[in-house]
């Protein structure tokens, strides 16, 4: 099983989400950046169950202990190791799916892949890991930050309910400023609503979430195995309900032709060499030009429903599930930061890359 992200810049999570708890190792975090243990936390809080109506009702403090790496408020270059606790599973919530495959989860394959599973919660599958990546994204960010680099995502869509596509007519500064984390306040109580109402019927819903990482330097990436852009696809869809990524105009460019499409190369008003367009998300042939880098991230609809669902049990005998527990009724709230987290370390991680290369 691999547990490990990245190539210099690396995250090594461990945990379950019924187990004693979540944590990791940050190795390659440079030395010296001062480290804002209220920030991380932060990090962490906008991620944790049970903070509106809109999420989980599952009470999680989520504290996290940072256990080594960092002395006297400065990262020492040592591997960061940190802990946060599970203080509030309902394991026998579970107890029902213990030889039942819930539909759209990880449990029939996880156990043909390894013949064994944890069914509380989902194990190791469960989005509760995603808690490591948040805290690792933290100090990503906090190296980022004195590199003028900066991470910012937010809700562009639930269900049938969409934003203005192009960020910079949005204010991004207002993100926070509802429960869903969409900068469109009136978008906002219209996702808001829609949630609820799918909350109270049992089921689910998915949408989008877009992200922006301004300030990024021309030259992260690689021409070939390693383009920018595919590393950014593949820490997205590797987190957990995400089924789709696009960067740039995405699949909009389709309608268009190169001629509308290309991105003409021009000077600033500084000399700087710029373009006057960026249709393609900051990254070209796989490099950072030094424009924004914006792309957009699927999630499907929770698969864990609050209704019976038809299924079978291991020894394949059809079966009608009904799960218990506390559920979110829409992920796209609290994976904000997760998205959020993913793209500082594949940045932070690039960024290191590229110093191995260039005197």
């Amino acid at each position: 099983m691999r547990n490990t992200f990245g190539n210099i810049f690396t995250l090594t999570t461990f945990g379950e989400s019924h187990g004693a708890g979540v944590g990791g190792v940050v190795d390659g975090m440079p030395a010296g950046v001062e480290i804002d243990v209220d920030f991380i936390q932060s990090e962490l809080d906008r991620r944790k169950p049970g903070q509106s109506k809109l999420t989980t009702a599952r009470q999680e403090g989520d504290k996290v202990e940072i256990l080594s790496g960092v002395f006297e408020g400065k990262s020492t270059g040592c591997p960061i190791g940190f802990l946060v606790r599970n203080t509030n599973q309902h394991s026998r919530d579970y107890e029902n799916v213990r030889n039942v495959y819930r539909p759209s989860h990880a449990d029939y394959t996880y156990t043909a892949k390894y013949g064994l599973r944890d069914h509380r919660g989902g194990g190791r599958s469960s989005a509760r890991e995603t808690i490591s990546r948040c805290v690792g994204g933290a100090f990503a960010k906090l190296a980022l930050r004195q590199l003028g680099i900066n991470v910012v995502a937010y809700t562009s869509q639930v269900g049938s309910i969409g934003i203005e596509r192009d960020y910079r007519k949005l204010d991004l500064a207002s993100i926070e400023d509802n429960p869903v984390r969409c900068p469109d306040q009136e978008a906002a109580k219209l996702m808001e609503k829609l949630i609820l109402e799918v909350k109270e019927a049992g089921d689910t819903i998915g949408g989008i979430i877009t992200c922006v990482v301004s300030g990024c330097p021309a030259g992260l990436g690689e021409p070939a195995f390693s383009k920018l852009h595919a590393e950014l696809g593949a820490a997205m869809l590797g987190i957990n309900a995400v089924k789709g990524f696009e960067y740039g105009e995405g699949f909009d460019g389709v309608g268009q032709r190169g001629s509308e499409q290309n991105d003409i190369f021009c000077t600033d008003a500084d000399g700087r060499i710029t373009t006057r367009s960026n249709h393609s998300g900051g990254i070209q042939g796989g490099i950072s030009n030094g424009q924004d880098i914006y792309f957009r991230v699927l999630f499907k609809p929770v698969a864990t429903q609050l209704r019976p669902q038809p299924t079978v049990d291991k020894d394949g005998n059809e079966t009608v599930l009904e799960v218990k527990g506390r559920h979110d009724p829409c992920v796209l709230p609290r994976a904000v930061p997760v998205v959020e987290a993913m793209a500082a370390m594949t940045i932070l991680d690039h960024y290191l890359l590229n110093k191995t290369i260039n005197i």
